[in-house]
């Protein structure tokens, strides 16, 4: 059941993300944004 709701939310989640740029090369961008925000958080949890 929770493996299910995971994959419905995801594909929720890639379905509204391509319907909120109109473009490939918009779809891109927005995945590198997702990829910077990943790689500063991974940044400030690694130990000093």
């Amino acid at each position: 059941m929770v493996k299910k709701l995971a994959a419905l939310a995801a594909l929720f989640g890639l379905v509204a993300g391509i319907c909120g740029c109109n473009t490939v090369e918009g779809f891109g961008q927005d995945l590198q944004a997702g990829g910077r925000a990943i790689e500063k958080a991974a940044d400030k949890s690694k130990p000093k």
